[in-house]
């Protein structure tokens, strides 16, 4: 089952990224539940940040914002790198010096009723992660963010503004929060686009993938970083394995799979990992998956790759509660074989 057509490759993406999009907030949940609200704020403050380090500069320069006042590059920024996620996101400018993000709900990492179980300062580490640092990141003390709502805590989106103060801002100020403000109407008719031309289909298809992958690909060793290989082999494992269990069902039904049969599975798993870039060899019951598209370029303890490997796990458990999957990684290629046992 290799996607041949637009169509087919589509939902392929799309059920990739419906998979780590559920996973990214399913390690929020597990770390809430399984530890307690320390530990996911530090995770979810930890990850916002090395997401930010990674990606803010080099999504400036490939979005073509760089050239623009601090504040009005960090506002367009959001807008435009969520919304290639699939994010729903608004942007405002009052000024070169003030503009606006609002986004309303449903919120993208609280996915369905997560938004119920999620604390307010696990919420606002996001934004010490991400929205706080930009001022640093583009050497100007003065940039910080404003935060007026935010739907955890029962307003109608998260919301806030991107300021370039006449002094520069303390470590502690970079990130306010203002509830008496409020963001102004957003005609959302007027909303900028990004230019069709230098983001063609395929390549929004891609980063609408890498959005939802990048948060696993850096939760997962963050994970480790936090808790140590054992703890975070365990939650990363139970994480994986449920939302893979739960994420079949949208998947087969995205890609056409209708049997459980273990030729079906191996054409689906071969399938989802294709459409997330890995490059896969399948011969019928057996997948041979050379490198790992979810870690290059970053150096990963083999827990994290066990880790990861419960997704697939999750995905085969629910196709047919008697197929087993055995993996064997080499720290080069990673070979699969699918097996039904009665």
């Amino acid at each position: 089952m290799t996607p041949s057509t637009n169509a087919d490759a589509a939902s392929s993406t799309e059920a990739v990224a419906g998979l780590y999009h559920a996973w990214t907030t399913g390690l929020v949940l597990t770390l809430l539940n399984r530890c307690n609200a320390t530990v996911a704020e530090e995770f979810v403050f930890q990850l916002f940040r090395r997401q930010h380090l990674e990606k803010f500069l080099p999504g400036l320069r490939k979005l073509g914002l760089d050239h623009l006042p601090h504040a009005i590059a960090a506002a367009q920024y959001h807008y435009f790198s969520n919304q290639l996620g699939g994010v729903s996101v608004e942007y405002l400018a009052e000024s070169d010096r003030k503009a606006w993000i609002r986004y309303p709900p449903p919120r993208w990492i609280w996915i369905g009723p997560a938004i119920c179980a999620i604390p307010s300062a696990v919420n606002r580490a996001m934004l010490r992660g991400w929205h706080a640092h930009n001022g640093v990141s583009l050497d100007n003390p003065r940039l910080g963010f404003v935060c007026t709502a935010t739907t955890v805590d029962g307003q109608p989106g998260l919301e806030g503004y991107y300021q370039e103060f006449d002094a520069p801002l303390r470590a502690d100020a970079r990130l306010q929060f203002r509830p008496a403000e409020s963001a102004p109407f957003i005609d959302r008719s007027r909303l900028p686009a990004l230019d069709t031309d230098a983001w063609p289909a395929q390549r929004k298809a891609k980063a609408y993938r890498n959005y939802a992958m990048e948060y696993v690909r850096n939760g997962l060793p963050v994970l480790t970083e936090l808790l140590g290989v054992e703890d975070a082999r365990h939650i990363g494992r139970i994480s994986g394995l449920q939302i893979g269990m739960h994420g079949h069902r949208d998947a087969a039904r995205l890609l056409n799979v209708t049997d459980d049969s273990a030729i079906s599975f191996a054409n689906l798993m071969a399938t989802l990992m294709r459409a997330q870039g890995e490059d896969v060899a399948h011969d019928g019951l057996t997948i041979e998956q050379r490198g790992s598209r979810l870690f290059t370029g970053i150096a990963v303890h083999e827990s994290v790759h066990d880790a990861a490997a419960t997704l697939w796990e999750g995905l085969a458990a629910a196709h047919n509660r008697f197929l087993r999957l055995h993996r064997n990684h080499d720290g080069k290629t990673t070979r699969w074989r699918i097996e039904l046992k009665t």
